[in-house]
């Protein structure tokens, strides 16, 4: 298999991609494309043509399969070995689980536009009101899996799983922007964010040689 992903400092829906590939245990090349530089449409001719994503990253190739999208690469990834291996066991965990990435992935674009995930900064932003609400919302979504699921381990139903993978780039954004969480919303993201997958995508984030203006000051990445 071939995962296609953008600048990993930026690409906050890479991350995803990436972590549901991790996630599955199944071996995957990587392919770097910068977003938006100059050898852009010329990168993208060279690994090859993906017209159904628009040009648009994270892509997974698996033989004459392309999947775009990355809820549709991490559903994708459980039909090959197993959908327990990404969601919570039992039917209620599961529909929360269910119910967070889907809101996760259609949901808070205040907080997206506001605070753009940028790895390898230090910043500080005024949060717009809905940015805010954006902020409070998750932290409650946090909250209740964590108390409903979480007594198995440090994440939000205890094992890593798809609401981790899928709220790790907020995580990366709280941190950046130094947005104030209580304790045990610290304590949940240091174990995202000390996690080594996560661990290997920073330090190669934090390596990059590109950098994006447009996400240095507030667009959405």
């Amino acid at each position: 298999m071939k995962l296609i992903i953008g600048n990993k400092n930026y690409s906050s829906w890479s991350l995803r991609g990436w972590l549901a590939a991790k996630q599955s245990g199944l071996n995957f090349e990587e392919w770097t494309v910068p977003l938006y530089g100059d050898d852009w449409e010329a990168m993208k001719g060279a690994k090859g043509e993906f017209r159904p994503s628009a040009g648009k990253v994270p892509v997974l190739w698996d033989g004459d399969t392309v999947v775009w999208d990355s809820l549709a690469i991490m559903e994708y990834l459980g039909d090959k070995v197993g959908r327990d291996r990404f969601w919570p066991k039992s039917d209620d965990a599961r529909g929360m689980a269910r119910a967070m990435v889907a809101e996760m992935h259609s949901s808070y674009m205040s907080l997206r536009r506001n605070c753009p995930m940028n790895i390898r900064a230090e910043a500080r932003v005024e949060l717009a009101e809905e940015t805010k609400a954006d902020i409070v919302r998750i932290l409650g979504l946090w909250a209740e899996a964590r108390a409903r699921f979480g007594k198995g381990g440090p994440f939000l139903f205890g094992t890593f799983s798809a609401a981790d993978i899928f709220y790790a780039p907020v995580v990366s954004r709280f941190l950046t922007y130094g947005i104030g969480v209580p304790g045990f919303a610290e304590t949940y993201m240091q174990s995202v964010w000390e996690h080594d997958w996560m661990q290997h995508w920073v330090d190669a984030a934090r390596a990059e040689e590109w950098t994006i203006s447009q996400f240095e000051v507030g667009q959405e990445a």
